[in-house]
């Protein structure tokens, strides 16, 4: 096409236009570079020793693609993760002598052949299954590269990523509430002592020459950021505190502390964020000092990115927002106590804080100062060891305790999911399955317990059940209330409704069950004139406790006190029953029959 068209001329297109564009070269020509991912990570890849050459120089460029703004990894811990994993491959090559100098060397066979080389030391098949996802991956990637070229076995092969079954992984388990209360009071204990710490400020020595040197090195903080050991006014600090016995141990982080926020104080916040919202960790560490928007109420919107929700990375959370204990007011709380530190570090990150004589934004390795805090609060697990905290299992636990909370409500629970995530990823884990356990077999016995509750007619249902028929839902099928309550049809502890038709014996015959059996039974039907009989087999069955150890009085007679004592007396009012152990001191205590005979 012509370099500049005119008004009214036609388009034209010569010859070179039509020609295919050479490939565009990726920048890394080396093997030893630096990538910056999109959450403002920075991952050093050095690749220099592997071989061979040509063959690293696609995975670099691989690698570099993935993690680029359009790729697919956005994470820093995912880069790395994929920067170590990758390099195992070339292990196995060195292993297997097989002359391979570029990616178009490279066969079916060879991922098959890392594959079985992984499991000859060890993996279990999930941790095996993430290398190979990261091998057939940056594959991918080298294949639709143009300017590198592939075998069609190759091709083929990188359609899947293992030809055996995928082992699913353990959930992962939220913590109990033991630990949960731990962590929580740990961290609030130390919130409360760092906003004092750094809202009071520097504190004056009572001893001049230390308190003159004092205020000029918080003056130097105040004006320049921090403070090195290597100024003149740190080392005159430094020899006046030793001349009068002061500690010099933590002189820095001393200094600094009355200012900033420092390394340790970061994990106290960081957990109680985590359990107070649920939010996961990598959201909560990249959370901007403008995420709380839109208060209204005593509520807030906390705004955060979520890198690995493709196409739907921005989110929102609506949380409490009245005191200083809620969600909102610790993030509004943080952000004013790194308010000195980001006025010389000027970042949106809300985590700036002091460490190693520097002012740092962001959290990283942070491992190391979780163990110690850890240890520092003597927390530990369930089983009474030290606790192994995982950041990555805390907003498993807040979602474990609002499910507790709920009573596994699914509609109140399934905040920000669907009920079907939910239940799936947040309410079936290990640690809540003898709560699930425990439901079920309540729910069992509840079930059992009012299939066989018996029928219990106070007077005045008795009146209405006379009047009409069905008045009186759960009776007998076919009763008829002038026979029942008539008494012609009376056992010693109930009126039967079918004395010949029982459900534990055969339709015709009598039936066979011990006379205490009436209170179990779908045909019985106990009235106020009933009382004083089962009134007088209580106290019978009591009185049998003496002569009795106490587990084989409670095969015997247990589960029939309970159904007198629970079920069958609560229903009669209090005169009622009051009238029935005055009639049943009268008549005095039965006869004990045996279960085994019946009548």
């Amino acid at each position: 096409m012509s370099s500049r068209p005119r008004k009214g001329c036609s388009v034209q297109f010569s010859a070179e236009d039509g020609a295919d564009l050479p490939p565009s070269t990726d920048p890394v020509t080396g093997l030893r570079f630096t990538i910056v991912t999109s959450d403002g990570g920075v991952v050093l890849i050095n690749y220099v020793a592997l071989q061979p050459r040509r063959l690293a120089l696609a995975f670099a460029r691989a690698l570099r693609h993935m993690a680029s703004p359009a790729g697919s990894l956005g994470v820093r811990s995912t880069v790395k993760a994929y920067a170590v994993t990758l390099p195992k491959f070339f292990a196995y090559l060195a292993e297997s002598s097989e002359p391979i100098s570029g990616p178009e060397d490279l066969r079916a066979s060879h991922i098959d052949g890392f594959e079985i080389w992984l499991e000859g030391r060890g993996l279990t098949r999930i941790h095996l299954f993430t290398i190979l996802v990261k091998l057939v991956g940056a594959l991918r990637v080298i294949a639709a590269d143009r300017i590198s070229s592939i075998s069609a076995d190759l091709q083929h092969r990188l359609r899947y990523v293992s030809a055996k079954p995928y082992q699913r992984s353990a959930p992962r388990d939220a913590y109990s509430p033991y630990v949960a209360r731990q962590l929580r009071d740990a961290a609030r204990a130390d919130i409360r002592q760092i906003i004092q710490r750094v809202e009071s400020g520097p504190q004056d020595d009572p001893e001049l020459k230390i308190r003159t040197i004092e205020t000029a090195a918080h003056a130097f903080i105040t004006e320049h950021g921090v403070i090195l050991s290597s100024e003149s006014l740190w080392k005159r600090l430094y020899r006046a505190r030793v001349r009068f016995g002061r500690p010099t141990k933590s002189l820095t982080d001393d200094l600094h502390g009355a200012h900033y926020l420092g390394a340790h104080d970061v994990i106290p916040f960081l957990v109680a964020l985590a359990l107070e919202t649920g939010l996961e960790i990598e959201c909560c560490k990249t959370l901007g000092v403008e995420c709380l928007q839109n208060a209204s109420g005593g509520t807030v919107d906390i705004a955060y990115t979520k890198l690995r929700a493709r196409g739907a990375e921005h989110k929102q959370m609506r949380v409490r927002d009245n005191g200083s204990g809620t969600p909102g007011g610790l993030i509004r709380k943080l952000i004013t106590l790194t308010s000195a530190a980001r006025h010389h570090l000027p970042v949106e990150n809300i985590w700036v804080y002091h460490r190693e004589a520097a002012l740092v934004a962001g959290i990283k390795h942070s491992q190391g100062l979780i163990d110690a805090w850890i240890n520092r609060h003597a927390i530990v697990d369930d089983h009474g060891r030290p606790l192994q905290l995982l950041l990555s299992r805390l907003r498993k636990t807040h979602k474990a305790l609002w499910y507790l909370k709920t009573e596994g409500h699914m509609a109140r629970f399934a905040v920000g999911h669907t009920p079907e995530v939910a239940a799936r990823h947040y309410a079936n884990i290990p640690s809540l399955r003898a709560l699930h356990e425990t439901t079920v077999a309540n729910a069992l016995e509840d079930v059992v317990a009012r299939a066989l509750q018996p029928r219990v007619l106070t007077p005045e249902q008795e009146e209405a059940w006379l009047l009409d028929a069905g008045a009186v839902a759960g009776l007998p099928a076919g009763a008829d209330p002038i026979t029942i309550l008539g008494g012609d049809q009376d056992v010693w502890l109930a009126s039967c409704g079918g004395f010949y038709t029982s459900p534990f014996g055969r339709p015709g015959a009598a039936c066979p069950t011990p006379v205490w059996g009436c209170l179990e039974c779908s045909n019985a039907v106990i009235t106020a004139q009933k009382l004083p009989a089962i009134i007088a087999f209580l106290g019978f069955i009591e009185a049998q406790r003496e002569g009795l150890a106490e587990d084989h009085w409670v095969a015997k007679f247990g589960r029939v006190h309970a159904r007198i004592t629970r079920q069958i007396l609560p229903t009669f009012s209090d005169e009622i029953v009051a009238q029935a152990r005055l009639a049943a001191r009268v008549a005095g205590i039965p006869t004990y029959l045996p279960p085994e005979i019946s009548f």
